[in-house]
């Protein structure tokens, strides 16, 4: 036996093709859970407060995101200052979306839109 033959997947010196025949199924709730972990962890949000659509779109998806937007404290004015405006966190949201989303279900995302429902600001610590 040469180590070519012992190394070979199984099957493979019969001939038969290194994938078996068949067909792969994913239902849509396991690629919606994907798209809505991917959200929550780019938008910085829990998981339970992202809520995704997901629609064939062309040769693809098409993403709907609906979640509440994280903003820094109002009250601090040099964290208001350096933050980036909102339309741009967006668009860089959308861009992060689409990659990461097309790289984890294997599809293309046609279509990213995001819905925001509100604001939320971190509590702030007391120190003692």
């Amino acid at each position: 036996m040469s180590a070519v033959t012992a190394l070979a997947p199984a099957g493979a010196s019969l001939g038969m093709a290194s994938h078996p025949s068949g067909r792969i199924s994913v239902r849509e709730r396991v690629l919606e859970k994907v798209v809505r972990e991917t959200s929550a962890q780019v938008l910085c949000v829990p998981r339970d407060d992202v809520r995704v659509a997901l629609t064939e779109w062309g040769r693809g998806l098409a993403i709907s995101v609906s979640a509440k937007l994280p903003i820094p404290d109002l009250a601090d004015a040099a964290a208001v200052a350096s933050a980036t405006p909102v339309l741009q966190r967006l668009r860089d949201v959308q861009e992060e979306l689409a990659r990461e989303c097309g790289c984890l279900t294997g599809r293309t995302i046609e279509r990213v839109s995001i819905t925001v429902t509100g604001a939320v600001v971190p509590t702030r610590k007391r120190v003692r």
